[in-house]
């Protein structure tokens, strides 16, 4: 399992004993001047766990990672040395990809509605899987790609994701057979059936009727001589462990749905599109507060020995905000608090608290209410789980650069990524002994880590 042209990528070693949030303390150690950017770690292990997590909940589904959640280049040449596959939504994300030398069979292009010229591009550069939902997407793939090969994407009850998708994608179950007969007409080879249930799923039954839906297709496409054989089931992962949902949740329904619909030896290929499920929890954003505003309540006086004060509200101002990293308030629904540098003491004031962006624009609030001590400018607020529709979304609206992001692999981590690539997948027991972890933790520390650069390849 290799990729055809090896490319080399740069991150810094963790050495035994040492975390992501470790490598946070020691850049914001190394920030002693007031130039205090914010940035980002992210832990590109954790790429890796989440993989061979995946591999052992979903074993008979093969992983096409949504390239629109997080298109680093780390982390797709990660993904890439462990054998993923790729959804792109256009020639952009398509020539990122092949440009690991990923072969054009693991990349499938899960755009519903493609520009003609962009169609063209996919097949003249090997790209065959795509999909379609409408008479009209067939009839430009007939005229642009006589080799495609298609996966006719059905509409899901996504009512109660946090992102819907169906509203804009998907043919109701009702227009399948009008399409698989057009398609027909059209000499196009349909090859099998796709859905999404929505971003941030949280009914893993929504699975299981997707799953019987598509079964439905699939004996219409039977009916009519194609001979489909893919199920795509999409997204809808989440990508931390703090969610409604539980991946293993998901799971457990998808699994049992599978075997009963489409099992083992109906030789049926099963891929989905998890983003968020590989990402969110690998990077950890890290902002300053460059402002403050104390806001006075000159109504609530105290009748104490403090006689004379008055209570307050904080405004806190960062340097990154919703037109930057934070887009994903906006844009993904996501709710962002922070977590605290330094452990506050165990008597310290908390005072009711907004967080706000750098921008000129009133629209930039991170985050509404939520209860921080008394913080001063040049202190800083991290936020964890930032890899998902954070980076891929953002702007430099008013002249704001994106954080700069650092990346770290553990020794054993990378030993992992070497031994997929070559051998495959490794036993259950050989996975845990390769994450062991020294109970040690750098925080506690007084020695500098030993990072070291390494230029890695993907082999």
């Amino acid at each position: 399992m290799s990729t055809a042209n090896p490319t080399e990528f740069e991150f810094s070693f963790l050495e035994e004993g040492f975390s992501a949030r470790d490598i946070v303390e020691q850049k914001i150690n190394e920030s002693m001047t007031d130039d205090r950017d914010a940035f980002y770690v992210c832990d590109l292990g954790d790429v890796v766990k989440k993989h061979l997590r995946w591999v052992r909940a979903l074993p008979r589904v093969m992983p096409f990672y949504a390239v629109k959640c997080n298109d680093s280049r780390s982390i797709v040449m990660t993904l890439a040395s462990l054998g993923s596959g790729f959804d792109c939504a256009s020639k952009t994300e398509i020539q990122l990809i092949q440009s690991l030398g990923v072969d054009p069979s693991r990349i499938i292009y899960a755009n519903p509605c493609k520009q003609v010229s962009q169609i063209k591009y996919a097949s003249a550069h090997g790209i065959q899987m795509m999909t379609f939902d409408s008479e009209v997407e067939l009839m430009k793939v007939a005229r642009c790609h006589a080799n495609a090969k298609l996966v006719l994407r059905i509409a899901t009850d996504d009512s109660k994701a946090v992102c819907r998708l169906s509203v804009k994608f998907g043919a109701p179950l009702k227009a399948c057979r009008g399409l698989l007969e057009r398609a027909k007409e059209l000499g196009l080879d349909v090859i099998g059936v796709s859905f999404h249930v929505g971003s941030g799923c949280t009914d893993s039954m929504t699975y299981a009727q997707a799953i019987a839906d598509a079964r439905c297709v699939f004996h219409m496409g039977d009916e009519l001589g194609f001979n489909m054989d893919l199920l795509d089931i999409g997204g809808g992962f989440p990508g931390s462990d703090n969610t409604e949902l539980k991946f293993e949740e998901i799971t457990a329904v998808v699994n049992p749905a599978l075997d009963k619909y489409f099992p083992a030896d109906s030789g049926v290929r099963v891929i989905a599109e998890p983003g968020r499920f590989y990402v969110a929890s690998a990077f950890t954003l890290v902002v300053n507060i460059i402002a403050k505003k104390v806001i006075m309540d000159e109504d609530s006086i105290s009748d104490d020995e403090d006689k004379g004060t008055t209570d307050r509200t904080l405004m806190y101002y960062v340097n990154d905000g919703v037109y930057g990293s934070f887009n994903c308030i906006l844009f993904d629904h996501a709710h962002c608090l922070p977590t605290l540098h330094k452990k506050p003491k165990p008597d310290e004031a908390m005072y009711p608290c907004s967080i706000w962006g750098p921008t000129c624009d009133g629209l930039d609030r991170i985050v509404e209410q939520c209860d921080l001590p008394d913080l001063q400018v040049g202190d800083w607020l991290v936020f964890e789980n930032m890899g998902a529709y954070t980076l891929a979304a953002s702007s430099t609206f008013n002249g704001f650069q994106r954080p700069d992001i650092h990346y770290v692999m553990s020794r054993p981590a990378w030993q992992q990524v070497q031994q997929i690539c070559s051998q495959g997948l490794p036993a259950p027991a050989e996975e845990l002994n390769l994450f062991e972890v020294s109970a040690c933790c750098g925080q506690e520390s007084s020695l500098e880590l030993p990072l070291k650069t390494c230029q890695a390849h993907v082999v």
